[in-house]
């Protein structure tokens, strides 16, 4: 049967990100908590390449206008993305994660819909979207961990905000999903995506000052969160903060095996065992159980380590150090997003 529904899974699977099938076939359910079937009918004949309406429209088999009219419904809901860069202007199809999921559940805030995405993670989807390289994210290191001399320039967050212009906070996707499922493990804000932009300010919700946004990252690496932005040195928008038990992508180290399902910092974190007291700090702090005890020391487990810096700033010895990485074995994300799709659907055998 041609389904709306399905053409729409197919779509969405072939973009970078991903968007793999369950044998349950959860995602076809997500999917019609998120699109009417004629939304879904529209939405199927997008891909990553901005288009007119028009085009769009002669491809699914729908009238002009009414494609056109649907489409800027599916952008209000950033569902759909539309690009206005010159050479590049139309619409194209959002990715479920990083794109349509969030988006829909901030703004539903649907129990029904959160139960949907944790089986669709937990049954297979995470591994399949998650295990590809480069990996969605990357951890950049807390401020405070690394010295300045060593910090790459993709790495420096304080550089990312101190390029922009305008800053606001939104929810986390994930704590607002597990909390609308009733199992939130942590007491972690829920305001903790930091959202920047070059322009002008806007009044909008959550709209804070540069002081204030570089204040709030003292604040969360202070509390203990992951620093993780988009995977590419260039264009970074967000600063996601995370917790090990709520944040997908960090689920799928603590959760799911998934290695790399975030791409860990060029840093590594090193304990001086002579200046450690075993207060047990650095192990409460890390969000991916990279650190344990052995012979009443802290071991740290480099498979684990994504080089966040976190069991550094906790540590009231000065026991803990995040070291460079040789220089071997440092990993150079994609220069842009296109970069990033590029060789992601390289290695996802679709390019």
């Amino acid at each position: 049967m041609d389904d709306a529904y399905e053409r729409l899974a197919d779509a969405l699977d072939r973009l970078a990100n991903g968007f793999p099938r369950t044998t349950a076939g959860v995602e076809i359910r997500l999917l019609q908590k998120m699109f009417s079937r004629e939304e879904a009918a529209v939405a199927a004949a997008l891909t990553a390449t901005p288009q007119t309406s028009a085009m769009i429209a002669e491809r699914a088999g729908a009238a002009s206008g009414h494609a056109r009219a649907l489409l800027k419904s599916l952008v209000e809901r950033d569902l759909v993305w539309l690009s206005t860069k010159p050479g590049l202007r139309g619409f194209r199809l959002a990715p479920f994660v990083v794109g349509s999921y969030e988006a829909h559940m901030l703004t539903t805030r649907d129990p029904e819909y959160a139960a949907l995405v944790e089986e669709y993670l937990t049954t297979g989807g995470a591994a399949a979207m998650m295990a590809p390289q480069p990996a969605i994210h990357r951890t950049v290191p807390a401020r405070a961990a690394v010295k300045e001399e060593w910090v790459l320039p993709y790495d420096d967050v304080r550089q990312l905000l101190l390029g922009a212009d305008a800053f606001r906070l939104e929810d986390c996707v994930c704590r607002v999903q597990q909390e609308q499922l009733g199992q939130r493990r942590c007491d972690f804000p829920i305001a903790t995506c930091l959202w920047f932009s070059s322009g002008e300010p806007s009044a909008a919700e959550g709209t804070i000052s540069r002081a204030e946004a570089l204040a709030f990252l003292d604040r969360v690496e202070e509390i203990g969160l992951v620093h993780t932005v988009s995977n590419a040195m260039e264009g970074a928008g967000y600063v996601c903060n995370c917790c090990g038990c709520c944040c997908g992508l960090l689920r799928g180290i603590t959760e799911w095996g998934i290695e790399h399902s975030v791409a860990q910092a060029n840093y590594f974190a090193l304990i001086d065992s002579d200046a450690c007291s075993n207060c047990g700090i650095c192990m409460e702090r890390c969000q991916v159980h990279a650190i344990s005890e052995a012979d009443d020391v802290p071991v740290i487990d480099l498979a684990l380590c994504i080089g966040c810096g976190l069991c550094v700033t906790g540590c009231g010895q000065d026991a803990v150090q995040l070291q460079r990485k040789p220089q071997d074995e440092i990993v150079v994300p994609p220069i842009d997003f296109g970069a990033w799709e590029r060789e992601r659907l390289r290695n996802r055998g679709l390019l």
